[in-house]
């Protein structure tokens, strides 16, 4: 299918003709979660569309380097140059260490982007683990004259920057209209511009998480982590950079000047935004009371919607809406997807039972060809769903012997079908996700029934054995360990 792929840029505002830097490889960079707290269904939304971005440029033969990365360092309350940094904040309210925090909510991203059925990044750096990084980059920005030392910090100078390139392009801000925006804050006296961002900020004697560089005892800023760590695993150019919408001022735009300041050129091709969501018509924030976890929402005790809903069909119904458009989570739009996924399911599965005939009454190859236009515009997925449900109601209709395919046909439709479905979609059957559950389940028991018997506390072993076998599930014990089935 050699068609080509076409991205919305959000530099230019255009759909652009997709063509990497280097032939055959991809450089993609996305911007991961802050860790002092769960991870958010917006934060999923995020991270399952540049799932589906990276799934497809993989099917389509290129060699992905996808960096996602951690930041557990600089991001101070309100994003702002002044304030507590969100994780050690965390860390003295939950009284645990800093690291302990970013351990715990690491995990928990990590637990619920399984749930989806997410691919792991290529590279998932970390903002702590780049601070040497860092302070190089920002000595580069200060030697090229686009950032200034005063206190123990550092500033980037978007005045000084902006006569050399066009700072806010990416957001369509003016500089002049931005500064008549603007108001003086606390602690903002000693910048040249109330627009000039942290490289580097000088860290109080209470500050936890702070290292020792040229300019001081300090942490380094939100924005510049991105930049960093971006330019080390996919150099100073490359292909495409996402993240959430509301991510495109300040950060993306600081990451741009970073780029440009520090290396002459713009960073990044294509910048891609997904879109926020939202919950029964209203944006979900803590002080409406509104917010559904991701595992609230799988487990089905919220007080939101009606009842619990498979990760699976949650995975697809993010899907029924572009990445770019905003998605409104609403228990009959998640009812409806519920019963599209089972249909869409059970089709592929009827499809692969289906008889043969001699020649086929639909023109499979334009079917096919199909679910590649649609991913080809952008990434388009509720025009991928709506052209694979024409091929449900295809098999359905050789189902019920109103219409016909040929082997060879069958075979092609199984494949392409399959390839979307499973791996650019990234769905799965209920019962495999849930029988990938039951595995770990049940490696626990086992491992509590040897540690029973090496004991020799055979009425507890007896006892899970027993159980198991009540339920359907046998035990069986070798000089190799035991096994179930």
């Amino acid at each position: 299918m050699k068609q080509a792929l076409y991205i919305q840029n959000s530099l230019s505002g255009k759909k652009e003709e997709f063509k990497p830097i280097h032939k055959g490889f991809v450089g993609m960079y996305a911007c991961g979660p802050t860790v002092y707290n769960y991870v958010h269904l917006g934060n999923c939304r995020t991270f399952v569309s540049f799932d589906l971005v990276y799934r497809y440029l993989l099917h389509l033969g290129y060699k992905v380097r996808y960096v996602r990365n951690i930041t557990d360092v600089g991001h101070l309350e309100n994003d702002a140059d002044e304030g507590e940094d969100k994780i050690a904040k965390k860390a003295k309210l939950e009284q645990l260490e800093p690291m302990e925090i970013v351990q715990k909510y690491t995990l928990d991203f990590h637990d619920v982007l399984r749930k989806f059925n997410t691919l792991p990044p290529s590279i998932e750096p970390t903002a702590t683990g780049h601070i040497i990084e860092q302070i190089e980059m920002i000595r580069k920005i200060i030697d090229n004259g686009y950032a200034y030392e005063i206190n123990g910090s550092v500033y980037f100078d978007v005045n000084k920057y902006n006569e050399s390139f066009p700072y806010g392009e990416l957001s369509g801000r003016k500089v002049e209209e931005l500064i008549a925006g603007t108001r003086d804050l606390d602690g903002q006296e000693e910048k040249r511009s109330p627009l000039d961002f942290a490289l580097w900020k000088n860290a109080s004697p209470e500050h936890i998480m702070k290292w020792a560089s040229p300019w001081g005892i300090g942490f380094p800023g939100w924005h510049l982590e991105c930049s960093a760590m971006s330019t080390k695993y996919l150099g100073e150019q490359f292909d495409i950079h996402g993240g959430g919408m509301d991510l495109k001022f300040p950060h993306h735009e600081c990451e741009i000047a970073q780029g440009c300041s520090a290396n002459g050129k713009s960073p990044v091709n294509y910048w891609m935004h997904g879109n926020m969501l939202t919950l029964n018509g209203r944006k979900m924030s803590k002080s409406a009371g509104n917010v559904v976890l991701p595992n609230e929402l799988f487990s089905g005790e919220n007080l939101e919607l009606d009842k619990a809903y498979h990760p699976m069909v949650v995975r697809f119904f993010m899907m029924q809406a572009h990445y770019s458009s905003t998605l409104d989570f609403t228990s009959e739009a998640l009812n409806a997807a519920e019963k599209g996924f089972d249909r869409l399911m059970e089709a592929f599965k009827t499809l692969q039972s289906l008889p043969a005939a001699l020649t086929s009454t639909e023109n499979t190859e334009t079917l096919i060809a199909g679910f590649y236009e649609a991913m080809n515009d952008d990434f388009n997925s509720p025009v991928l769903v709506a052209r694979l449900f024409e091929a449900v109601k295809y098999i359905n209709s050789i189902n019920d012997k109103k219409a016909g395919i040929s082997e060879k046909d069958k075979e092609s439709l199984i494949g392409a079908m399959k390839a979307f479905i499973f791996d650019v979609m990234g769905l799965q059957f209920k019962e495999d996700q849930d029988n990938s559950k039951l595995n770990g389940v049940m490696d626990l028991v086992i491992d509590l029934r040897q540690d029973a018997r090496a004991n020799k506390d055979f009425a507890t072993s007896d006892k899970i054995r027993d159980y198991l076998s009540q339920i359907g599930i046998t035990i069986k014990d070798s000089k190799d360990g035991a096994s179930w089935s």
